[in-house]
């Protein structure tokens, strides 16, 4: 099974405490999932498919237990499929990623999680945007930018911090805890979307550069923003540091009217 031969990858960094990483568990995947419920309540991606003309004018508050079932839905998948971590003493911030060639979608996946129940729980306008626009944009602007190394990347699919948790620096551990150990083995590209601009330069510190922008929503009065961000592949080694890999490393070319600054 995929989570365990990626959980004992990161094992040796997982003894528990406030300022460490860990891998959360099935049992824990609710409190987790809150935790990014939180960090993603101001965010216009997350609801997306939540805040529709046909919703019948509910506010984000009121659209907030939808927001977090999902969210639910989403973590367990990772937690399933791919690597959640967590940090704090309450999970005050996670990471969901996701391993090369993994995916959350396949049929046994989305019954066992509840997943499914996404399709019944969005209004009809919701639907459209979640299947017909959200997952499908997303998986076609992954496999575009990463070209031939799409099955070779690690893809940072969520990363929250709660509020009252920002500024402990847990972001960045809970990238590095993943970063550090690719790099330590040789290299592996890492691919995310950033769903707000300010968040640019600390994934850019982290090594990430970007690679272009695209639009959800385009034909809607607020189209949505996000930024297509690219780690290539990098080497670590006691006498130069840090590197970049230069074997088969190779990106997919952006389209140029939409690449950013």
């Amino acid at each position: 099974m995929v989570t365990q031969t990626f959980t004992s990858l990161f094992s040796q960094k997982l003894a528990y405490s406030s300022d460490k990483v860990r891998i959360v568990g099935v049992d824990e995947y609710k409190q987790a999932a809150l935790t990014l419920a939180e960090a993603f309540y101001d965010d216009d991606v997350a609801f997306f498919f939540l805040d529709v003309p046909d919703n019948g004018g509910k506010t984000r508050e009121q659209l907030w237990p939808l927001h977090l079932e999902i969210l639910e839905y989403i973590v367990l998948a990772h937690i399933y499929n791919g690597l959640v971590l967590s940090i704090g003493e309450n999970h005050e911030g996670v990471a969901l990623w996701m391993p090369p060639g993994a995916n959350m979608d396949d049929w046994y996946t989305i019954f066992r999680t509840g997943m499914w129940r996404i399709y019944f729980k969005l209004t009809a306008e919701g639907r459209k945007r979640y299947f017909g626009e959200f997952m499908e944009k997303l998986h076609d602007t992954k496999v575009n930018a990463l070209g031939e190394l799409d099955n070779d990347a690690w893809y940072l699919v969520y990363i929250g911090v709660t509020p009252k948790a920002r500024g402990r620096g847990y972001s960045r551990k809970l990238i590095e805890h993943v970063t550090n150990k690719l790099d330590a083995d040789g290299g592996a590209p890492c691919y995310l979307e950033s769903s707000h601009i300010r968040n640019v330069p600390m994934y850019q510190r982290y090594g990430f550069i970007n690679h272009s922008r695209i639009h959800l929503g385009e034909g809607t009065k607020k189209p949505v923003p996000l930024d297509i961000m690219i780690r290539p592949a990098m080497r670590f080694t006691k006498s130069t540091g840090r590197r970049m890999s230069t074997v088969g490393y190779k990106l997919g070319a952006a389209p140029a009217a939409t690449t950013t600054a």
